[in-house]
């Protein structure tokens, strides 16, 4: 029997119905989220994520600024421009698009953006308070993940989850994500030695490695969830995940697809975490009246 699919699209469709309204009553108060997105450089896959993304904001009701620099941008100067942004009253969200120029240090570029208005959940801080399951801003595509196991109805405690992939953006935020929501998590990567050994015994099995078709049925154990975050080309030129789907999707549970999967998510989450940040800026406006 075919895996029950994951229908990214139509979760981030309902997600962003309910942002779209939350985003109304706000501008009711007088304030409208504002994101505004960085991009240095002329990268032809970033150009398409930061259209993407100034689309939605759009279709919420949200501002969208785009920052365009030249390649030759130097990290001071991205830097006081980042400066600006913290202090803008408009502007709760921000997001510098990677990867920047290769003179750049990005560290130092995800430092400048102020915690409250880090919307990729990438600041030192946020990730401090995901680890310690505080409130923070949550990278996108781990939150994606859960929000997508919530829609249908996932008990993640107690689960064996498996995480393939430790970027810092995917892999280790999408495995500290399901230990705040007690799974236990096994890690595994590039150096890990018989990755079947690890995989098969996953009830959920995250495919976050960035390499097509790396997962055959055969890592796979009869029901588990599977979540394929791979954005891959195959032979033919054509977008494919980590997953080998078509084999795949007779032995799990439940699967999502590439594309139409965790993909629409990302952009939904960014927009969650804009409207979280245009809700803080007025809590603390109010407290700060207070005293």
């Amino acid at each position: 029997m075919a895996a029950e699919l994951i229908d990214g699209k139509e979760i981030a469709r309902k997600k962003q119905d309910h942002i779209g309204s939350e985003v109304q009553k706000l501008k009711a108060e007088g304030i409208t989220p504002g994101l505004a997105v960085i991009l240095a450089g002329n990268n032809q896959a970033s150009r398409t994520y930061v259209k993407n993304k100034q689309k939605t904001c759009d279709k919420l009701g949200m501002n969208s600024m785009l920052i365009e620099l030249p390649e030759s941008v130097s990290e001071q100067e991205l830097i006081r421009k980042i400066t600006e942004l913290n202090e803008s009253e408009d502007i709760h969200g921000i997001l510098v698009q990677l990867p920047l120029p290769s003179h750049i240090n990005e560290k130092a570029i995800i430092e400048a953006i102020s915690p409250d208005k880090d919307v990729d959940g990438f600041h030192p801080i946020n990730i401090g308070r995901m680890m310690t399951a505080q409130d923070a801003f949550i990278p996108c595509t781990p939150a994606g993940i859960i929000e997508m196991l919530d829609s249908i109805g996932t008990d993640i405690s107690g689960k064996h989850v498996v995480v393939i992939g430790r970027s810092n953006i995917v892999g280790k935020p999408a495995g500290q994500l399901f230990l705040n929501e007690d799974a236990t998590v096994t890690y595994c990567h590039s150096k890990t030695a018989d990755l079947k050994e690890y995989t098969t015994r996953a009830d959920i099995l995250v495919a976050a490695a960035g390499k097509a078709k790396l997962i055959t049925k055969d890592h796979v154990k009869n029901g588990a969830i599977v979540i394929d975050v791979g954005m891959n080309r195959n032979e033919g030129g054509k977008l494919c995940g980590d997953v080998d789907f078509e084999a795949v999707k007779h032995k799990a549970g439940f699967i999502t697809p590439v594309p139409g999967g965790v993909g629409p998510m990302t952009i939904t989450m960014l927009m969650h975490n804009t409207l979280k940040a245009a809700k803080l800026s007025i809590s603390k406006v109010k407290s700060n009246g207070r005293h």
